[in-house]
């Protein structure tokens, strides 16, 4: 393949449509066809990065190997087509902006009156191409975040409309998502703002090559709906496609794939593929596991975003991955430890519940809670994975409960504790700013053998995601070792606690990373993995 190939995905109507599955769907079904893809998302909002962003507005943060803070949608990406991607792969308008008017202080411009187009809209482009910069891949998948006719989202659809210009339409492809909502009192489904949202596309310069429409409730997408569509958006019948409600979002590539979605879209940007599919067997094999497993158990996600399940997005994934690699069904039970911790109700709480995870986070609301759960599956020998914040409440709780430390805390909680057993890490005492300031990215770590950690990664060294400001505080790691705490991994550079883990315990294994960032459909994270396997063993 020598020429470039761009496939530009958009979302009309409304938001949560599912654009990220489509192009993570697509790049999967490219990929399994021996294509070199990647995939990068445009998001019209003026933050530089989601880093300092709500997680109730936002959702979670997804942290890639060299640091930066993503969109969840890149989360997507990676679990399905199974790349590591990096800060290339992400843009926002805040992070446009900002470059160019660096640009001009510095004086690249020479001058010239900044402006939208072409400033603005050239830098865009810009990293649009950056991304396949080293030409390694054969397919650029780019998704834009919003709506079409989003004010803020105009300079994204201009670049792109340039670009496509530029690169020719037999090397370009455009997907609209678009909403086919069925209306109860009417009895059938509306087409209609379909129809306006692709005459908004149109009316900007662009024009759709294929249609995807959700579809819910189990109204779907007729021959009938398809030729209506085609006439009145421009399009040709055949490149109509269903995105249907289904059971999990790894459904999507099979679905489409059974729509001749890939073969279409090969066909439009002239290429030429005779390879088959190496990864439809997997999928087909791993749905049918998921919706029949032998298994079922249940875990405690003990945290404080209950409310918002795409808070905690990653490792929802994970426990998905891992139950069908374990054949089991994972179900959740939602634990507000800022309830816990004021009514001290663990046996109803944690009633039926097989292993408990305390997931990630910052701030002090229901930290006592976490603290809290880590001591009662301690004390009942309920397998146990602590991530991030959550090995550190069972750091805390160690300290209090087995070594007499009273009151031992985190310094993030307790800036007077006799004990700070967990304490801001020394890089970031100095620091003010709040963005992309942690400590963020792929680190090392060596692991011990004869651990629960070792036996999972079945090697030495491994390399974790990180994103957090308080660690391990090395003064106390002697005194809890000789306590029983057992230590078994170590970034050794940087003389960082990675993973503890409780001798005499099921399965209790604490990590300063975020395994969840890089477990995949076609590749569990081990960590998750044997996990639930504890589970199901204790369960039985």
């Amino acid at each position: 393949m020598k020429e470039k190939k761009y496939i530009f995905v958009f979302g009309g109507v409304i938001s949560g449509l599912g654009k990220g599955i489509v192009a993570s769907s697509l790049g999967y079904l490219l990929k399994s066809l021996g294509m070199k893809v990647t995939i990068q998302k445009l998001d019209p909002y003026l933050n530089v990065d989601p880093g300092t962003m709500n997680p109730y507005q936002h959702g979670e943060v997804f942290v890639l190997d060299d640091g930066s803070e993503t969109d969840l949608d890149l989360g997507h990406y990676e679990r399905f087509i199974d790349e590591s991607l990096t800060k290339h792969n992400t843009t926002s308008s805040g992070r446009v902006y900002w470059d160019v008017l660096e640009k001009e202080r510095k004086g690249d411009y020479l001058g010239q009156t900044i402006q939208v187009i072409p400033h603005i809209t050239d830098e865009i482009k810009r990293r649009i191409k950056t991304v396949n910069k080293s030409n390694k891949f054969d397919i650029v998948i780019t998704e834009v975040g919003g709506t079409v006719g989003d004010i803020e989202g105009q300079p994204f659809y201009e670049a792109i409309r340039q670009l496509i210009l530029e690169v020719g339409k037999r090397n370009s492809l455009v997907i609209h998502t678009t909403l086919l909502p069925f209306i109860d009192a009417a009895g059938e489904i509306k087409t209609k703002p379909t129809q306006h949202s692709v005459m908004t596309l149109r009316e900007i310069g662009l024009e759709p090559d294929i249609l995807v429409c959700r579809t819910e409730h189990n109204h779907h997408l007729t021959n009938k709906l398809k030729k209506k569509l085609a006439l009145f958006c421009n399009v040709e019948d055949s490149h109509v496609f269903e995105s249907p409600d289904v059971d999990t979002i790894y459904e999507i590539p099979l679905v489409l794939y059974n729509q001749d979605f890939d073969k279409t879209v090969i066909d439009i940007l002239g290429i030429t593929n005779n390879r088959k599919h190496t990864q439809i067997d997997y999928l087909e094999s791993a749905i049918k596991t998921y919706k029949s497993p032998k298994h079922e158990v249940t875990i405690a996600m003990c945290g404080k975003y209950n409310s918002l399940h795409d808070a905690y997005k990653s490792i929802l994934e994970a426990f998905i991955h891992s139950g069908i690699f374990n054949d089991a069904k994972i179900n959740i039970k939602w634990i507000d430890t800022e309830l816990l911790e004021k009514n001290m109700d663990f046996e109803n709480s944690f009633d039926g519940v097989d292993g408990i995870l305390i997931p990630g986070g910052f701030g002090d609301r229901g930290i006592e809670g976490k603290i809290m759960s880590a001591q009662y599956s301690r004390e009942n020998n309920i397998p146990f994975l602590g991530i991030c914040l959550g090995m550190q409440c069972a750091v805390i709780e160690f300290a209090r409960n087995i070594c007499s430390m009273k009151n031992a805390n985190s310094t993030e909680f307790n800036q007077n504790t006799k004990y700070p057993v967990i304490d801001l890490m020394h890089s970031q005492k100095k620091v003010k700013d709040k963005g992309a300031t942690m400590r963020l990215g792929k680190y090392s770590c060596n692991l011990s053998k004869n651990s629960n950690a070792y036996n999972a990664y079945k090697k030495n060294d491994i390399n974790e995601r990180h994103r957090h400001r308080y660690e391990f505080n090395n003064e106390y790691r002697d005194q809890l070792k000789k306590s029983g705490l057992s230590i078994s991994g170590i970034n050794k550079k940087l003389d960082l606690v990675e993973i503890i883990e409780y001798k005499n315990h099921n399965w209790f294994v604490g990590v300063q990373f975020h395994p969840e960032l890089k477990s995949r459909i076609v590749e569990v994270h081990p960590l998750f993995k044997d996990f639930i396997a504890a589970t199901i063993k204790y369960k039985s």
